[in-house]
């Protein structure tokens, strides 16, 4: 009864400041813990095991080209790429509108699959993520292959020299304009995501859905034939086929570019 007692004043005149002193301790540990997390660089151009798990496979190794080449060509561009920092960065071309490099394409064909991918517009960029892409002798990679837009958006705006109506970044270029703006301002990084699945098609832009459509419809056939697609018989109608970057000649980086297949 004595230890009770004991435990009974003890708790009374204690408790309270000892509480609150360990809540101190606690707390300056966890926010010391927080931001030393918050901190630490995320790595780049990794997959962790969930990623590993899920399907997902890295297209690009943040160090080499390995797994892409130019675009009806052989061999990576030994001019208007480069590897950097851990980016893949396409370079200005001192005002050629086609690039100094050219297009490329990953090596790889793919079918349906979940594409993501990180960019970082440098002032006036202009590019795109092309999907499907397949190769046609003569032909510029965008007569066969829809594709999803990267633009410095303010700076064509500004410009005023053409209608950027389904022009914008995260539209699929000429036929859907996105039904929300979502990009981040010019020299910060976006996520893009492309979701393909059989006929269905998604863009997403830094956690917005931009974009949806579905391939072959009766909507989508006048949608081409509206757009500057309509001369292209290939335009949109591989199954399967390269996932692609465009050489538009302004400076834009790339990375952590992942894909998964996915079942139709």
């Amino acid at each position: 009864m004595k230890v009770l007692n004991r435990q009974v004043s003890f708790e009374s005149k204690c408790t309270f400041p000892l509480f609150f002193v360990l809540a101190g301790v606690l707390a300056s540990t966890a926010c010391s813990d927080v931001e030393e997390h918050v901190d630490e660089p995320r790595p780049h151009n990794i997959l962790t095991a969930v990623e590993r798990a899920e399907g997902w496979r890295l297209l690009f190794d943040g160090e080499t080209t390995n797994g892409w080449r130019r675009y009806n060509g052989e061999g990576f561009p030994e001019v208007g790429w480069e590897v950097a920092d851990g980016n893949l960065i396409v370079l200005a071309s001192d005002g050629e509108e086609e690039g100094n490099g050219g297009d490329i394409v990953t090596e790889d064909q793919f079918e349906n699959f979940e594409l993501s991918i990180e960019f970082k517009l440098g002032p006036v960029a202009n590019s795109g993520v092309l999907y499907r892409a397949v190769e046609i002798e003569g032909e510029p990679i965008w007569h066969g292959a829809p594709e999803y837009q990267v633009l410095d958006d303010t700076a064509y705006i500004e410009m005023n020299t053409m209608d950027m109506y389904k022009h914008l970044t995260g539209d699929n270029y000429d036929l859907h304009s996105s039904v929300e703006t979502a990009s981040n301002p010019l020299g910060e990084w976006n996520h893009a995501r492309i979701i393909v699945n059989g006929a269905h098609v998604e863009h997403w832009l830094n956690g917005v859905q931009t974009v949806a459509y579905e391939l072959w419809t009766e909507e989508w056939e006048g949608l081409v034939r509206a757009s500057k697609f309509a001369d292209y018989p290939e335009y949109g109608r591989a199954t399967s086929g390269h996932i692609g970057l465009q050489d538009h000649g302004h400076t834009l980086r790339y990375r952590n570019i992942k894909l998964r297949s996915i079942e139709p």
